[in-house]
Parts: C-alpha cells; sequence; structure tokens
C-alpha cells in the first residue's frame, strides 16, 4: 500500500515537473504587468479580435510597445492572431493556446497540496 502511494506520488512530481517546463514561456509572459493590462483589454473587447492601435489607445502605451508585447504573448502561445487582408486582430482564445496547459498544472498543484497525508 506505502509502495503504491509512493509511486502515485513520484507520478505527480513528474506530471508537475513536465508541467512546468510545458508552461514555463506561458506563465513568464504573463508575469509581466504591461502584458497583464494588455490581456485585460484583450478580456473585455469583442472575442473576434482587436488591432495594435485600439490596445495602444486603451492601455495609453505606443503602438512598437503593444507590438512587441503581443509577439512575446503570442509566441508563449497565450494570444492569438487573425488577418483580415493587411489587418491583424489579436485575441485570447482557448483552443491552441497554453490557458488549459496552465489551469491543468494548477489545479494539479492544488491537489497534490490539498490531499490528506
Amino acid at each position: 500500500m506505502e509502495e503504491a502511494m509512493e509511486k502515485e506520488c513520484e507520478e505527480r512530481i513528474q506530471k508537475i515537473k513536465n508541467g512546468f517546463q510545458d508552461c514555463r514561456h506561458a506563465f513568464t509572459a504573463i508575469g509581466d504587468e504591461t502584458r497583464q493590462l494588455i490581456l485585460l483589454v484583450l478580456l473585455e473587447s469583442d472575442l473576434s479580435g482587436i488591432r495594435v492601435g485600439e490596445i495602444a489607445e486603451k492601455t495609453h502605451l505606443t503602438r512598437p510597445s503593444v507590438s512587441h508585447h503581443l509577439q512575446i504573448l503570442k509566441e508563449a502561445g497565450i494570444v492569438m492572431m487573425r488577418k483580415e487582408g493587411t489587418r491583424n486582430y489579436y485575441y485570447i482564445a482557448l483552443d491552441g493556446t497554453q490557458w488549459k496547459g496552465m489551469a491543468d498544472l494548477v489545479n494539479l498543484i492544488y491537489e497534490s497540496i490539498s490531499r490528506p497525508s
């Protein structure tokens, strides 16, 4: 019995390690206050997307700054972009992003620390 619990614990710890590895860039990306501000603007906007200029206006940041931060969020799998002609629209999507992986990792950690010994 004790051996089975130890094996289960080791497997859970390995899953958490893998989750940290898989989500490292996403957690780093959302840890920045400016990117958090941009994410809030994206959450408040139409889910079909918002352009850099609109984000810059709402955040009081420059367009180059917004573009830089959006690129980091996009590369980290936090934000997605779609093109309409020459226009780029940025949005937060559930599919194809890191949100599910981060939620699963946080839930796994929570379950691990809330288990009775």
